[in-house]
């Protein structure tokens, strides 16, 4: 994976430094990570603002991908140096949980945007609600 960091990096102009490689190194992590808490995961390494650099960066080369929920974000690394998936996200935890796609989901995806007249370049599925534990606890409530 690192060398495609350096590849897409590289045909974009720009370089592989510490800085971009520590933060692309803390982003492997199995779950999206809040900007805090990669700020965090590095801090002992490099400065908060040589994380903010290398975030920027990163999403404008597509490196990674943000995912949404409300005004709040969580960082991963995009598609091209992870398996494709999609999330559930609890409404009240903010817990974030990935999951693969069922079997033809591209086809049904496809035939959605063929019948608006859209060639299919990416797609992406959020699926917001209550995860098991705040249900537990909203019943118990």
């Amino acid at each position: 994976m690192i060398d495609l960091l350096a590849q897409t990096l590289r045909e974009a102009g720009h370089s592989l430094t510490k800085p971009r490689m520590t933060v692309f190194g803390a982003l492997q992590a199995p779950k999206p990570k809040t900007m805090n808490q990669l700020v965090t995961s590095v801090s002992d390494i490099i400065n908060r603002a040589s994380v903010y650099r290398a975030v920027a960066l990163f999403e404008e080369l597509g490196i990674i991908t943000r995912i949404q929920h409300g005004w709040k974000y969580r960082l991963e690394l995009s598609d091209a140096f992870t398996p494709h998936h999609h999330h559930l996200t609890c409404n009240k935890c903010h817990r974030i949980i990935s999951f693969d796609e069922p079997d033809r989901f591209d086809e049904i995806v496809s035939g959605i945007a063929a019948s608006h007249g859209f060639v299919l370049q990416n797609h992406g599925l959020e699926v917001y609600g209550l995860c098991p534990e705040c249900q537990t606890k909203k019943a118990a409530t």
